[in-house]
């Protein structure tokens, strides 16, 4: 069974929904979690600056996101009684899909658990379907759910 399992967390339905099923793949196998959330690069890329600001301050408000992202996943997984812990990859010169598969690999993790989409819109046409990316690149088998 898989006892290292990755979850990247973007904080939408379905990437909530890939927590929950990981967090009961987990306490079935005696299984661990890394909740992973990578440093949305869509704003740079789309010239869109949700911070209103200049790059440093839009650099400041997507890191305050994905922290608190990270953290509500983290609550998660404590309130199913799974073992997590927290990453925050920051890979702005990666695909979603890069970055995911390097640090799975890293954290030598057996599984990847993921939803079928957290963007949408211009995000996804310029980046393309995150489960996409991550089931081509990654080192192990992917399981992806539907929320």
């Amino acid at each position: 069974m898989f006892k290292r399992i990755f979850v990247p967390v973007d904080g939408s339905d379905t990437s909530l929904h890939a927590l929950q099923m990981a967090c009961r793949l987990a306490r079935e196998s005696g299984g661990v979690l890394r909740l992973a959330h990578v440093m949305d690069r869509a704003a740079y890329l789309t010239g869109y600056d949700v911070s209103g600001g200049a790059s440093g301050a839009l650099f400041d408000a997507l890191q305050s996101s994905a922290q608190k992202i990270l953290a509500e996943a983290q609550a998660a997984a404590d309130a199913a009684g799974v073992q997590a812990d927290t990453v925050l990859v920051n890979e702005l010169g990666s695909s979603l899909g890069e970055a995911i598969a390097a640090a799975a690999t890293g954290w030598q993790a057996d599984l990847i658990v993921t939803g079928t989409h957290g963007r949408s819109g211009p995000s996804r046409l310029l980046l393309g379907s995150g489960a996409d990316q991550i089931i081509r690149l990654a080192p192990v088998p992917v399981l992806v759910t539907r929320g």
